[in-house]
């Protein structure tokens, strides 16, 4: 797997990446309540509601779409390395030779993901970033802080699972559906 990530010569590592880059764009939304009708994030936080609730429903949709065309790359290729697997071992029929391959020589596929494939997992990280703002912009506009955000997801987790030291939601302000 190739490494997409990087951190800056000389800059220090925060302790959680996903933690100070979700505090910092917080930060940032937040800030944008004082900016002026120019920021697309203003016209969020102080539109009319439907606007950014839209988006993120969009945005949801475009991630779900993206993450079917990741995995149509990835079955396709699976499916071509399966044929040609079959093809040289001079059999004619691909279904019994993957099972063959799989279950008989033991041997995995060697399966070469086309470039598309990387540039389709690359367009779902884009998209998923599209809801993530677009909810971090939701949860500003009600007053919901990345502390209560993250202590009803914590509040999901067994105590095996959560983190040491995580925030979590007093039980009067716990609630379970409608």
């Amino acid at each position: 797997m190739v490494n997409k990530t990087f951190i800056p010569e000389g800059e220090a590592v925060p302790a959680s990446q996903i933690g100070a880059t979700l505090e910092a764009l917080a930060a940032t939304i937040a800030a944008r309540r004082d900016a002026d009708e120019a920021s697309y994030t203003y016209r969020l936080l102080t539109g009319n509601v439907d606007d950014v609730l839209k988006k993120v429903m969009e945005e949801s949709g475009e991630v779900a779409l993206a993450a079917k065309d990741v995995e149509g790359w990835a079955t396709s290729s699976l499916a071509a390395a399966v044929a040609l697997e079959a093809a040289s071992a001079g059999a004619g029929d691909a279904a019994s030779d993957a099972e063959a391959t799989d279950e008989g020589a033991g041997a995995p596929l060697s399966v070469q993901l086309p470039p598309e494939y990387g540039e389709a997992v690359d367009h779902l990280r884009y998209e998923a970033a599209d809801v993530v703002y677009h909810l971090l912009v939701v949860l500003e506009r009600y007053g919901i802080t990345l502390d209560e955000f993250a202590a009803e997801l914590n509040n999901r987790m067994t105590e095996g699972e959560r983190p040491r030291g995580a925030v979590r939601l007093h039980d009067e302000f716990v609630r379970r559906g409608k």
